[in-house]
């Protein structure tokens, strides 16, 4: 599994970002599993998947597969390879098992929900967190509240498109980044959007 399969996958993670997503998770999955909040088509997850597996770890990673708001018909990022015009919605699932298979990875748990639901029913402690979900506020925080009390001490909450100027990009990341700073967390390494934090 080379980098340069995985950055020809369909998603919005950079190599260099997904780079450090490697290394992070191969540092942190040595705490406990990974759980990403955001699947949509595997491959920041599979970035994942490289450095847990290292560790002899698994890599959970939560989406409804509907799409977020930009990727709907219309929108900035719609995308007919993930629309399901039969039942008329966006359907990231199927490409995420094909991507997985395609990749060969024996390490990744995909679950088909909403993560906030997941939240309230999981009790296993994690040794990272990676939130890449909705990024309206509303999406962004309950995923933070929802899951950073889940890390356990010393593991990682890492947050993505974090954008301080708001011409650049949305500013929920980067409000949950914040507020992470006020909550025990303090920053371990950024690299460009991608922050990671290690949990006091």
């Amino acid at each position: 599994m080379i980098d340069s399969e995985i950055d020809k996958l369909k998603g919005f993670m950079p190599k260099h970002e997904g780079i450090a997503l490697t290394k992070w998770s191969e540092k942190f999955s040595s705490i406990g599993p990974i759980m990403e909040i955001g699947s949509y088509c595997g491959k920041s997850a599979i970035y994942l998947s490289k450095g847990a597996i290292l560790n002899d770890q698994l890599v959970y990673t939560i989406d409804h597969h509907f799409g977020s708001e930009e990727h709907q018909i219309k929108e900035e990022y719609f995308d007919s390879e993930i629309f399901d015009y039969k039942n008329q919605r966006v359907n990231t699932l199927p490409l995420l098992i094909k991507n997985i298979n395609k990749i060969q990875v024996k390490n990744i748990v995909p679950i088909v929900s909403n993560s906030v639901d997941i939240a309230s029913k999981w009790d296993a402690k994690l040794g990272m967190v990676f939130i890449d979900g909705g990024h309206s506020f509303k999406a962004a925080n309950n995923d933070y509240v929802s899951w950073s009390t889940k890390i356990k001490k010393n593991g990682a909450l890492v947050i993505h498109d974090i954008f301080e100027n708001p011409d650049e990009g949305g500013q929920a990341p980067f409000e949950i980044f914040q507020k992470a700073l006020k909550n025990n967390f303090e920053v371990y390494e950024r690299v460009d959007t991608l922050a990671c934090l290690i949990k006091n």
